[in-house]
């Protein structure tokens, strides 16, 4: 192969690599592309949880790898199928996973305070058993040892309201 000289990277562009050409790609065999793809989406799925999409997808390429031992002409097909698997799985895979629970304080439940709450200044409550930040749900101060009720909450921090304001 000629290196042109000081246009050694023009060598390059008269004459690529075999891995740069595109017969490279052509040449190989459906089977093998169908064995990396695979692989390389299971790999993804470890790398970014996608919710088992891309290893649904990775699992219908291994699938197609076989098929494509059968069919290696079939591009088109494969590809078909390919597609067809992989949303197969997907549905499958999303209907059998367990559905997200949003965790909500249903009903209002005790704590007790462990700092003052001011009004629109958050405190320190106790509630089942951990300190949680709270802040006041009628902007009321609340003093330290009080009983409160939880009503809600905002990230991480609960709402809480005096027990005696509810109680009365």
């Amino acid at each position: 192969m000629p290196t042109f000289g000081f246009f050694y990277p023009l060598s390059y562009l008269l004459h690529p690599p075999l891995i740069m050409s595109t017969a490279f790609f052509l040449q190989v065999h459906p089977t093998v592309f169908w064995l990396a793809v695979g692989a390389l989406l299971c790999l993804l799925e470890v790398v970014v949880p996608t919710a088992f999409t891309a290893f649904m997808m990775g699992i219908s390429a291994l699938l197609v790898a076989l098929i494509a031992r059968l069919l290696p002409s079939q591009i088109a097909l494969q590809v078909v199928i390919w597609l067809g698997l992989s949303v197969g799985f997907i549905v499958l895979t999303h209907r059998l996973m367990p559905k997200r629970k949003i965790s909500s304080i249903s009903d209002a439940t005790e704590a007790e305070t462990i700092t003052e709450i001011l009004p629109e200044q958050p405190g320190r409550v106790l509630y089942e058993g951990g300190s949680w930040r709270a802040v006041c749900g009628d902007n009321s101060a609340i003093a330290p040892g009080q009983k409160v009720y939880v009503v809600g909450r905002q990230g991480t921090t609960l709402v809480v309201v005096p027990k005696n304001l509810l109680d009365s």
